[in-house]
């Protein structure tokens, strides 16, 4: 091109008022790596969620296998005091073993269920940060789709609306990290 073509060409850009689409296309990108890293925080807060919520599961089915214990051996312990037996020291030593085994269950039971309940409310308070990133994302989303529809109509107002939701969607995300 020669050096006066250019110079048409920049001033047919300016009248068509293209420089300034360029600033609605620059933006257009950033909510669009936007909408990208609070996908990403979106999906890695939901798996979180349900591995907490796993985790949780397998706590609570230890705590409910030392209950079928603890059930075994009391079923035990009544039927040898109920039993005639010929050895009341045998009988004796099992009872006391039986009693420490119920004494070491409960103690793991509180612990599983203390731990159970963290789990279930860690998995709780993922589920709420994911639910903000997702509407977040909606937003960035919707403010992408806005601010393109700039570039076709050349109104700017379309840029302002996509833009605000485009705010109001990284807010919404970073409320996120608010829950606790």
């Amino acid at each position: 091109m020669e050096p006066t073509e250019i110079e048409e060409f920049t001033k047919e850009m300016q009248e068509g008022g293209e420089t300034g689409m360029k600033t609605v296309s620059l933006m257009i990108s950033i909510l669009a790596v936007l909408v990208a890293m609070v996908t990403v925080l979106g999906h890695r807060t939901h798996t979180e969620a349900i591995l907490s919520q796993s985790k949780a599961a397998d706590t609570w089915a230890e705590y409910q296998s030392h209950n079928l214990r603890e059930g075994e051996i009391d079923t035990r312990t009544t039927l040898l005091t109920l039993q005639p037996n010929s050895d009341d020291a045998a009988v004796q030593t099992q009872l006391a073993k039986d009693k420490a085994a119920v004494a070491k269950h409960e103690d793991a039971k509180a612990k599983e269920k203390e731990e159970a309940t963290a789990l279930q409310r860690e998995g709780k308070l993922d589920e709420a940060r994911a639910d903000r990133y997702d509407l977040g994302e909606a937003l960035l989303q919707i403010a992408v789709v806005l601010s393109s529809i700039t570039l076709l109509t050349r109104q700017r107002a379309y840029f302002f609306m996509g833009l605000t939701l485009g705010i109001a969607g990284m807010l919404t995300a970073a409320s996120a990290l608010l829950v606790h």
